[in-house]
């Protein structure tokens, strides 16, 4: 456990320092905000990709959903929690440069720029701190020895974040019109729902075929604690999805005139 911890504390902020040494020698021209910007998306992308990687792993080698052990169901969340951590000051750090292009006069790390910070960003920041407050000590803790291809399936959540990384990235290099934009944007979609929406309803689906009970009877059979952390986990990403969909209507609904305008 420490040991993952010191790596993985180490390996995130590592990473993004050495990302944005690299823009400033490959990209000088790029303000420090961009920099930011596309060295946390790398970063979010290489943490998104070890997490589906090791979530997969747990998944299809647990045959017994409930009972079935893989250690990477215990030893990546080592990993999440300093990442978790790192990733709420990235975000800090971006909103932070935006404002400052914007002529906000808030002081780094000031108690108005944090109170800003948290306004703005708030959904995120409540999803990363509820990971870290609530579902690591159930993952690790609470549970016992039971479910870790649960918390496999929850760790695949992580597929669509490259895609959303990219489509971030694609938009700060000014390639929102592209073909590969437009593929990006169908790419979201279908991660996103296969794996942020229709995970839950498939992890119900997979106990109720290992107890052998209909579908309908499994939040009545599993501890509440279980239905209330799926159904706090799933909230937001309908909301997410809701947005997401709406700026794919924007995408692909518009006009050529309005596309050529």
């Amino acid at each position: 456990m420490w040991r993952t911890l010191g790596l993985a504390s180490a390996f995130f902020p590592g990473l993004f320092a050495l990302c944005t040494r690299a823009l400033r020698w490959a990209a000088p021209a790029w303000s420090i905000r961009d920099r930011v910007l596309l060295s946390g998306r790398v970063v979010s992308t290489v943490q998104a990709t070890m997490a589906t990687v090791s979530g997969l792993t747990v998944v299809l080698s647990c045959g017994d959903v409930v009972r079935d052990r893989h250690w990477l169901a215990v030893e990546y969340i080592w990993v999440l929690v300093p990442y978790m951590t790192y990733d709420i000051y990235v975000m800090y750090l971006c909103h932070w440069h935006k404002s400052q292009e914007k002529g906000v006069a808030e002081k780094k790390h000031s108690l108005a720029s944090v109170r800003s910070f948290l306004l703005q960003e708030r959904l995120m920041v409540t999803h990363h701190l509820f990971i870290l407050i609530v579902l690591t000590p159930v993952a690790q803790h609470f549970r016992g020895e039971l479910g870790d291809f649960f918390v496999g399936c929850i760790f695949t959540a992580e597929l669509s974040t490259p895609f959303v990384s990219l489509g971030k990235i694609l938009m700060q290099l000014k390639m929102q019109h592209t073909l590969l934009h437009k593929v990006n944007g169908i790419l979201i979609l279908v991660t996103f729902f296969l794996c942020r929406i229709l995970l839950f309803p498939f992890m119900y689906a997979a106990y109720a075929r290992q107890a052998g009970i209909p579908l309908y009877l499994v939040p009545f059979r599993i501890p509440l604690h279980c239905n209330i952390a799926n159904a706090s986990l799933l909230a937001p990403q309908l909301y997410w999805f809701g947005l997401i969909c709406r700026k794919a209507a924007r995408l692909y609904g518009r006009s050529p005139a309005d596309k050529s305008s």
